[in-house]
């Protein structure tokens, strides 16, 4: 089932930390990709579908520089299958050593309309990642190739990424924490369920810069906070 664009639009609009307690509830603990960080910090939110690809070490005499000549070599190929509108996901064993990806690539990937790349190991060419108007997230820069150490293999297929399962056509979000899976069959009434969240935090946030206590208000115990939300939702046509 397609990511729905109202949904799409509504996950742009709230944080993975809100995202986490949504997931939490559910009894999701572990949908936040660890040690992922973005390059480009001034960008908004990276919503898509996750397209994933999975590393594993790599074989020296598997791996040499010439096995990029090959059209099939499975890092080129997904690079050109990644759909518009989706995230590519890659596993790279949390190995940053080596490269997973670098500036070519991942510009290939925003020319083609992906929403955004996240790796568990490094991307080479941070500085020009840095400043290209494209979701990136890395553990941190590696500059040595791929090859070094890694050797792409599967396309598609469930992978792990930062100690989380991902799967085809999970959602991903992005934003300047880091970025969180949410499993698609979840992802239209997460959304609407985080976008609630995000206004009463809001409230509650203007409400605790003016010196109201925190206890009855977060979380709503009491009738007048849940009143008092009313009326500052009201007036904000939230």
């Amino acid at each position: 089932m397609a990511l729905d664009p109202a949904t799409r639009d509504k996950l742009k609009t709230v944080s993975t930390a809100t995202l986490c307690t949504a997931l939490f509830k559910r009894g999701l603990r572990n949908q936040f990709i660890q040690d992922v960080h973005p390059v480009n910090t001034s960008l908004p939110t990276m919503v898509g579908e996750a397209f994933t690809l999975r590393y594993i070490p790599a074989r020296e005499d598997l791996n040499p520089i010439s096995v990029f000549q090959d059209p099939r070599h499975p890092q080129r190929v997904a690079v050109e299958q990644c759909p518009e509108g989706a995230v590519m996901v890659i596993d790279s064993r949390k190995d940053a050593r080596a490269a997973s990806a670098g500036s070519i690539l991942i510009s290939r990937l925003m020319v083609r309309g992906a929403a955004g790349i996240v790796t568990d190991g490094g991307f080479r060419d941070s500085p020009e990642l840095a400043v290209l108007p494209f979701p990136t997230y890395h553990q941190r820069p590696s500059a040595p190739t791929n090859l070094t150490l890694h050797q792409a293999l599967d396309i598609n297929v469930p992978i792990g990424c930062g100690d989380v399962a991902v799967y085809p056509g999970d959602v991903i979000v992005g934003d300047q924490e880091g970025v969180f899976v949410i499993p698609a069959h979840l992802a239209d009434e997460i959304a609407d369920e985080a976008v609630e969240m995000t206004a009463f935090e809001d409230f509650v946030t203007e409400e605790v810069l003016k010196g109201r206590p925190i206890i009855g208000l977060y979380p709503p115990t009491q009738q007048q906070s849940k009143d008092d939300f009313a009326v500052w939702r009201q007036a904000r046509g939230r």
